[in-house]
């Protein structure tokens, strides 16, 4: 109206008294903008309208543009399925990073579920406190050691052929071959498949004569 009445005498600026009574947008703080929303919210889910697909364009934000990954998480023997989302193109001179874990909706086990110590498996591959080379210390020792790989791998084989050869009980007390070594044992871990599982038995048990061998999902 008073716009309508500038144009038809040709003025510019509006008259002080035609501004008089017209009241600007009501203030409002914080609180009260976080209370109407969540009202709003409920109201809205109340009456009927279906929310999901918002949150759900909320979330796509995230992973997006991310490779994923299906895997198992490593904390219990229920061997759940999880997604890792990496974010990088698989380049060279690109380091792939982990932004999103969450459950496998097709795996059988979890059906995308996930236990409150699961869902911060992001919080285990993201740490700046995962060690990520082999730390040793010495028998009597105060300091921890960075050695690499395959001084680690030679170390363990030494130790196995030792105690194979001071330990391996080749027959019993009837004098029949029993090629059996209870001096050390193997555990296998639930994010093992089948077949690794059947390589620790032939491995250790068949070629060893290991005979305690466990696995995490007996336990």
């Amino acid at each position: 109206m008073i716009k309508r009445d500038r144009a038809e005498r040709g003025v510019g600026a509006p008259r002080a008294s035609e501004l008089a009574g017209v009241q600007g947008p009501p203030a409002i703080n914080r609180r009260q903008f976080l209370k109407v929303s969540t009202i709003g919210g409920v109201a809205a889910s109340a009456l009927g309208f279906d929310l999901g697909p918002a949150l759900a364009a909320v979330r796509t934000l995230k992973i997006a543009r991310t490779t994923e990954t299906r895997s198992t998480c490593p904390y219990c023997s229920v061997s759940c399925g999880v997604i890792i989302h990496t974010l990088g193109d698989r380049s060279r001179n690109v380091k792939p990073s982990v932004v999103h874990v969450e459950g496998d909706p097709d795996h059988p086990i979890n059906q995308g579920t996930l236990c409150p110590k699961g869902i911060t498996l992001k919080h285990n591959i993201v740490n700046d406190l995962r060690l990520t080379k082999v730390r040793y210390r010495a028998p009597g020792a105060r300091e921890w050691q960075d050695k690499s790989w395959d001084w680690a791998i030679d170390r363990i084989a030494r130790l196995v052929k030792q105690t194979r050869d001071a330990h391996l009980i080749e027959k019993d007390h009837q004098g029949r071959a029993l090629h059996a070594l209870t001096a050390m044992g193997v555990i296998g871990g639930c994010t093992d498949t089948n077949e690794v599982n059947y390589l620790l038995v032939k491995a250790f048990r068949a070629g060893l004569g290991v005979i305690p061998i466990e696995q995490q999902a007996r336990i």
